[in-house]
C-alpha cells in the first residue's frame, strides 16, 4: 500500500463510523483486493481470520520454495507460505502481508501489497467451483473497477500445500 493512500483510506474508516450498519448477508461477498507476484488477485474474507502487515516470519529449511517458514498467531506456531510461489509466479522478493486461513489444519499465505477492501454483489462474482484446471487455487473472477481479479480460495491453496508437502489426506480433505 503506498504512503499516498493512507489519507483515502483515513476517510474511508471515518466515514464508516458516519454511515447506517450495512446489514450482513447473503447478497454481498466480502474481498481482500490484493497483489502476489506482481499480479491482481482477491480473497474471500468468510476464508480468512486475519490479515497482519509486516509479521516476523522466522525462516525454515526445506525443499519447498514457497515455505517462506512459521510465524506465530494468537499462541500458536503456523506455516506461511507464499502466494504468488503457489500460483506460479516468480518471487522477486519477500512478502509483506500474511493472512492466515479459517479452518484446521493452520495455515498462512503471505502476499506483497493489499489494493483495499471490497464489498461487491454477489451475484457480481462468477463463480468457478470446479476450479481452474491451470491453476487449481483459483475459484471464480469479480469484476472491479480496476480490472477482473481471480479469486483465490483460500481451502484449495491449503490443499495444494497438503499435496506438496505429501499430506494427501488433508489435500483430499480441502478439496
Amino acid at each position: 500500500m503506498s504512503p499516498s493512500r493512507l489519507p483515502d483510506l483515513r476517510d474511508a474508516f471515518d466515514r464508516s463510523f458516519s454511515e447506517p450498519v450495512r446489514r450482513q448477508n447473503a447478497d454481498f461477498v466480502e474481498l481482500l483486493a490484493v497483489r502476489a507476484g506482481g499480479r491482481p488477485y482477491a480473497l474471500r474474507l468468510a476464508q480468512a481470520s486475519g490479515l497482519h502487515p509486516d509479521r516476523a516470519v522466522t525462516p525454515l529449511p526445506g525443499p519447498q520454495p514457497a515455505l517462506l517458514g512459521i510465524a506465530g498467531f494468537g499462541g500458536s506456531i503456523v506455516p506461511v507460505y507464499d502466494l504468488a510461489a503457489l500460483l506460479g509466479h516468480p518471487v522477486p522478493e519477500r512478502p509483506r502481508w500474511l493472512v492466515p486461513c479459517a479452518g484446521a489444519p493452520p495455515l498462512a499465505l503471505a502476499f506483497h501489497e493489499l489494493d483495499g477492501h471490497l464489498r461487491v454483489p454477489a451475484d457480481a462474482v462468477v463463480d468457478e467451483s470446479g476450479g481452474n484446471p491451470d491453476h487449481q487455487v483459483l475459484r471464480g473472477m469479480v469484476p472491479l473497477p480496476g480490472g477482473t481479479r481471480p479469486i483465490v480460495d483460500l481451502p484449495a491453496a491449503r490443499a495444494l500445500v497438503h499435496q506438496l508437502t505429501g499430506r494427501l489426506q488433508y489435500a483430499h480433505e480441502e478439496q
